[in-house]
């Protein structure tokens, strides 16, 4: 037996449907460089607040630190370890 049909489900609760779909509507009419620019744009901020952490959490981490550590936390301890020889468990996320 299937569920009743409560309506339009949004991809957020804080989201009207109507605002969803003008929002979808504005993604698929980007042309394939605003999308990239935009990712981007999004991957660099993402980026920006990890480095903020980095820097709260190792305030004398040198710039190669700091690297290192983000690369850690985006690719993950098994990366690091085999392609860098540098275990975030012993040195600190």
């Amino acid at each position: 037996m299937s569920a009743p049909d409560d309506g339009p489900v949004t991809q957020s609760r804080d989201t009207s449907p109507e605002i969803e779909a003008l929002q979808v509507a504005r993604w698929r009419a980007m042309e394939p460089w605003e999308k990239i620019a935009l990712v981007s744009d999004l991957q660099r901020a993402g980026d920006n607040a990890a480095i903020v952490g980095i820097l709260l959490r190792h305030p004398a981490a040198t710039t190669a630190e700091v690297r290192l550590r983000l690369a850690a936390l985006k690719y993950g301890r098994n990366f690091m370890t085999r392609y860098f020889d540098w275990d975030p468990d012993v040195h600190g996320w």
